[in-house]
């Protein structure tokens, strides 16, 4: 899939080019799936700015047809999965070698797939952004989305208690099948007096917010005393400019924009983080949703559904 110029779903644009050839380090994949991220539909859009025309998605899973020069620990065959690979969206894709995670046995390759970016991103968020202790009350917003869902899973795995904000009775379930422990219709309640009232006054140790323009104010309106304002997505729009002295009038608090590719600069970091999330999947102790699988060229429904707030979980192309 092509963007020849940014704009909605649909310069998503099918095409044919040069099969790539893996250089020095690096694997050429056969893709069994490619995950759909709001990343993409921003690069789409072109408020992440790219060279056009260009391949979205960085997510997926597949098997090993090629090997460049110089590496090791992967062979032809073998099936991986990896979360920063541009180009993702199409049937065969050059991923760098260090960048590719070995499947476990037993692991699907479009779980592997749909694990991969937002479960990377749901890790270091409770271990580094704000490392989540028992006891801890959370605030998680889009809590039925696929982030919203593994963050749910892993704050509660770490002993805290979870508040989610939804849109529909449909993704309340989800969220609470997650293990939500409260969840807030925000289309019908003002998610800010709510927490309020469910902490006591107190506000929440953290505030994992995804969704950015529409929730920033409410988002640091809800924290209690130095607590921390995560904002690791803008589903809504960006936040405009924010004036620091709002940070010592809600309480000293924390505000801090982290992205995935700062979490994972490093091969044992990757490989901790990688280890760590699948061990818990293999495990059963997170669950992976897949809400969707479109084919390939049908990407620009695929992003037409997330942007629209359709879909609960993860969507997959299937090349």
């Amino acid at each position: 899939m092509l963007v020849h110029a940014t704009g909605g779903p649909e310069v998503l644009t099918p095409s044919t080019i040069d099969a790539p050839v893996p250089g020095p380090g690096e694997l050429l994949v056969s893709v069994a799936a490619a995950g759909v991220n709001y990343i993409d539909t921003y690069q789409r859009r072109g408020l992440y700015p790219r060279d056009l025309p260009f391949v979205p998605g960085a997510e997926g899973a597949g098997t090993v047809v090629a090997v460049g020069a110089d590496v090791t620990g992967h062979a032809v065959g073998d099936h991986v999965a990896w979360a920063d690979a541009p180009g993702s969206y199409a049937r065969q894709v050059v991923v760098p070698a260090r960048k590719a995670f070995a499947v476990p046995d037993g692991v699907e390759d479009d779980t592997a797939a749909a694990a991969m970016l937002q479960g990377l991103t749901a890790h270091y968020l409770v271990t580094s952004t704000y490392a989540v202790k028992p006891g801890d009350t959370v605030l998680v917003h889009a809590a039925a989305g696929g982030m919203g869902l593994l963050l749910t899973q892993l704050v509660k795995a770490r002993g805290g208690r979870v508040i989610g904000t939804v849109s529909t009775p449909e993704k309340e379930a989800l969220a609470r099948e997650a293990g939500a422990d409260e969840v807030i219709r925000y289309t019908e309640t003002d998610f800010v007096p709510a927490v309020r009232d469910l902490t006591g006054g107190v506000g929440v140790a953290v505030v994992y917010d995804g969704v950015g323009r529409t929730t920033f104010d409410g988002s640091l309106a809800c924290l209690a005393r130095r607590g921390v304002l995560a904002l690791y997505g803008a589903s809504s729009g960006p936040v405009p400019p924010v004036d620091p002295q709002r940070l010592n009038a809600a309480g000293s608090v924390f505000l801090t924009r982290p992205t995935l590719a700062h979490h994972i600069a490093t091969p044992e970091e990757f490989r901790w983080r990688c280890d760590e999330l699948f061990q818990a999947i293999g495990a059963g102790r997170v669950s992976v949703r897949i809400g969707g699988r479109y084919p390939l060229a049908d990407a620009a429904t695929a992003h037409a559904d997330l942007e629209a707030r359709r879909t609960t979980g993860k969507l997959l192309l299937i090349p």
